[in-house]
């Protein structure tokens, strides 16, 4: 497809659409590829050709309807799913400075192969960036739940529960950076423990469903854990805090076990908390919310880039070839198919 101009409305571009409201985890047939026109660009605005776009979990909350709380609006049907993507820019309106055309950036107007975006709402990749996929991670959360919330100290133990999705594959390593001493995470996928500890340095893998939970945790590190960094709640996080050790800090980062249940809407995730256990050992819990934290994301870009420069960081991503593949992403990351970062390539 030729590359459309800001005067030229019948240009179209390709899009994500909701067809409708799924009951249940969404499937392909809950979404469709639709031809739009790409909108004449106002005061300010920028026309950016995506290169690539994240799939991630909070989407099936949004599509759900179960929005409420979220910085996003639930999905209507007809409306085109968003979220991370990288792109070029192509074209720029009156009044956009600072944005140069052919700057790769940012932004969050992803699942469409064209997207018009203010100025101010990218952020440029910086030249020479060693990864710029990376920058579509999510995983700022677990960074800023380690120095922010739990404000992990050398040589603590840290647990870091659905250790292979986007965000935990990243939690470790960064554990281990800042100084950690022993990094234990979980994943239902036998192949993806062997992978964490092989080639992510995890020191211990657990994986739910084979054997006690709670005991193997506490195999895994029998002098409990003092950090968690909970990207799953239920179960997990229930087993967690049995093994937690007096004074334990606990980040909750993610929410997957109610946003995969079938049975769930997709806007709750309910996990069994024993609050006399808390009491005893005086273990304390806090949600992560990015915008409570002004300057983590910036701190996270520099050091990420920094520790894939210098190789102290792997980023494990998977890329789905082409916007045909879009419409099942999302059920294939509920499905666990993938390790690491799940992306769509356009």
């Amino acid at each position: 497809m030729s590359t459309p101009s800001p005067s030229s409305p019948s240009s179209l571009s390709r899009e994500i659409h909701l067809v409708s409201n799924p009951v249940g985890l969404p499937a392909p047939e809950h979404f469709r590829v639709a031809e739009v026109p790409v909108p004449r660009l106002a005061e300010g605005q920028l026309l950016v050709r995506n290169r690539q776009f994240l799939v991630f979990a909070g989407l099936r909350t949004l599509v759900s309807r179960q929005g409420e709380g979220f910085p996003f609006p639930p999905l209507k049907p007809g409306e085109p799913l968003f979220g991370p993507a990288l792109g070029e820019v192509v074209a720029a309106g009156p009044g956009a400075t600072g944005v140069p055309v052919g700057a790769l950036v940012r932004h969050l107007r992803g699942w469409r192969e064209y997207a018009v975006v203010d100025a101010d709402a990218v952020q440029m990749v910086p030249e020479g960036h060693p990864d710029p996929v990376a920058l579509l991670s999510t995983a700022s959360a677990a960074y800023g739940t380690l120095t922010r919330l739990t404000r992990l100290r050398e040589g603590e133990t840290v647990l870091v529960t659905g250790a292979a999705g986007g965000v935990g594959s990243l939690a470790g390593q960064v554990a281990r950076l800042l100084s950690a001493g022993r990094v234990v995470g979980t994943t239902r996928s036998p192949d993806k423990a062997e992978r964490l500890r092989k080639e992510l340095g995890y020191d211990a893998v657990v994986v739910p469903g084979t054997d006690s939970l709670t005991d193997g945790l506490a195999e895994a590190a029998p002098d409990g854990y003092d950090v968690i960094v909970d990207n799953v709640g239920g179960e997990q996080l229930t087993a967690a805090l049995e093994v937690a050790r007096h004074g334990a800090r606990v980040g909750l980062v993610g929410a997957l076990s109610g946003q995969f249940d079938p049975a769930l809407s997709g806007g709750t995730s309910p996990a069994l908390i024993d609050t006399y256990l808390l009491l005893r050992k005086s273990v304390s819990l806090h949600g992560y919310q990015g915008g409570d934290h002004p300057g983590v994301e910036e701190e996270w870009r520099e050091k990420l880039a920094d520790w894939l420069r210098t190789g102290d960081i792997i980023h494990p991503y998977v890329t789905l070839p082409g916007m045909d593949r879009a419409p099942g992403a999302l059920q294939e990351l509920h499905q666990g198919r993938h390790f690491g970062t799940l992306v769509v390539q356009i």
